[in-house]
């Protein structure tokens, strides 16, 4: 695999975590905390093969494949490593704006503009079960830590959860105003944290489905959401321009994390919890460190980046407006 590796740029200590480009169309590198630029990445390839803007992907526990979500109707299966294109996971009517894995790996649950959910065996490439119930666009599902369930957000401002093996609706969460955009579980599987449309996040305890309390302070819609991993705290990526990082305890913002220049459409974390990922519509991945909210480093894709997730913490998979797939190498 050909890789341009970036080194420091002047002034910028040896220690800062930098990114190596190894995809990226009509990319530019830039690292350090005042963003100057360290080196170009021009030429590096993509994972190409969707018709449509990419808005959601997720990886495999192992880090060796990942599966992506688009406005094509599909959803497509890559290695990683190879980029090579293994499967297209077909069955849905319109768009399709999320998929999440469940923890072993082997199965997919896909949210889509058709008004359901569906859950693919990934080895196979087979169509396993329909979830039916939503009113309205399915923007989002999250699967729990035990894989037993799912909840699923939709424009028809409710979040539902679903065994998956049954298919049934075990509980119907309703408080939003405006459509849910996102949705993420805790680590202990107990809680659920959305983001909506109504500039809220809400913490809801998923066993009776109650709302625990709502959080304020985005003065956008909330385009994603993310739970660190000791399960205290969240970040939200949102309309406004800012990631927020939020005290589930207290529903205090604690963070904001200013620096992109048009709507944050996703967020990840690495599995330490030390640093964010955030892509945007200003064309940008930026990776900040979360104690001090500093911007480690920026990344220009060319295209409005829609959605990030990260693989084994040591690469940064990003889908694109253009239906194109980057990935970048986050060393350590």
């Amino acid at each position: 695999m050909e890789m341009s590796e970036i080194g420091a740029a002047p002034g910028i200590p040896g220690n800062v975590p930098l990114l190596r480009a190894l995809a990226g169309y009509g990319a530019e590198f830039y690292a350090g905390p005042d963003d100057r630029p360290a080196a170009d990445a021009r030429g590096s390839r993509v994972l190409q093969g969707h018709a449509g803007r990419v808005d959601a992907v997720a990886v495999t526990p192992d880090g060796r494949r990942a599966v992506s979500a688009s406005w094509d109707h599909t959803l497509k299966l890559w290695d990683i490593e190879s980029g090579q294109e293994l499967r297209t996971l077909q069955g849905h009517a319109r768009p399709v704006d999320a998929v999440a894995l469940t923890p072993n790996g082997k199965s997919a649950v896909s949210a889509s503009w058709d008004y359901t959910l569906k859950a693919w065996e990934l080895d196979s490439g087979l169509e396993t079960r329909t979830f039916a119930g939503h009113a309205d666009v399915v923007k989002a599902v999250a699967v729990t830590p035990d894989g037993r369930r799912a909840i699923s957000a939709s424009a028809d401002e409710t979040l539902k959860v679903w065994e998956l093996d049954s298919g049934r609706i075990v509980q119907t969460l309703r408080g939003h105003t405006r459509s849910v955009w996102a949705v993420a579980v805790t680590p202990d599987g107990w809680r659920a944290v959305s983001a909506s449309y109504d500039e809220t996040l809400k913490v809801w305890e998923l066993e009776s489905g109650r709302e625990l309390r709502t959080l304020r302070g985005h003065l956008g819609l909330v385009n994603a959401v993310v739970v660190t991993p000791e399960g205290r705290h969240a970040v939200s990526a949102s309309a406004d321009q800012t990631v927020k990082v939020w005290d589930l305890e207290s529903g205090r913002a604690l963070r904001t994390l200013e620096g992109h220049s048009a709507a944050v459409s996703s967020v990840a974390l690495t599995s330490d919890g030390r640093r964010v990922v955030s892509a945007s519509a200003d064309q940008t991945v930026k990776v900040w460190e979360l104690a001090s909210g500093a911007t480690i480093a920026t990344f220009f894709c060319a295209a409005s980046a829609q959605c990030c997730t990260l693989a084994n913490d040591r690469m940064i998979v990003v889908g694109d407006a253009f239906g194109r797939i980057h990935i970048l190498a986050l060393e350590p």
